[in-house]
């Protein structure tokens, strides 16, 4: 299957972190990739890594914000690619955390992410693709989408990140 978390709401990593706990309870194989965020001991980073070891990889560079930096996020949203590919158990699970982030940013490309997806259903592998502005091809290849939406967010009244929530 391939499923999607999308939306502009924050809760697209927590949903796949339970995913990836869910499938692990069942006997699943996971390996769990993030696109855009760096190791910076994040709290389901450090789950992840207790979890799966060398079955998670934070492979980005962080928010792409300028575009002097494009070719490092490149780089490093090939490198994560690159991983998912080598790595992605046969009949498991494979998480590609922010993918649609890095697929609107073009720092991935709709054949890279399209080949992966071809991959995972060749090898019976569930393939969970996360990230906002879900591309309606995309949608259609999709076999579950949820949306996460913002209601309220204490970012909107100047309230910064909070530990255990928000990292």
């Amino acid at each position: 299957m391939i499923l999607v978390y999308t939306g502009n709401g924050k809760g697209k990593t927590s949903a796949c972190t339970g995913q990836a706990l869910r499938a692990l309870g069942q006997g699943l194989e996971v390996r769990f990739a993030q696109f855009i965020k760096k190791d910076v001991g994040a709290g389901e980073q450090r789950l992840l890594r207790k979890l799966l070891g060398d079955g998670f990889f934070p492979g980005g560079e962080g928010f792409f914000l300028r575009e002097e930096t494009r070719a490092v996020h490149r780089r490093a949203a090939e490198r994560t690619l690159a991983w998912c590919r080598q790595v992605m158990p046969e009949g498991g699970m494979l998480i590609a955390d922010e993918a649609l982030y890095a697929l609107g940013c073009g720092l991935l490309t709709r054949e890279e992410l399209s080949e992966l997806m071809d991959l995972a259903l060749s090898r019976q592998t569930h393939l969970v693709l996360s990230g906002r502005g879900l591309p309606d091809w995309l949608s259609d290849r999709a076999d579950l989408i949820s949306e996460v939406r913002e209601i309220k967010h204490p970012a909107a009244h100047g309230a910064g990140p909070v530990r255990g929530i928000e990292f």
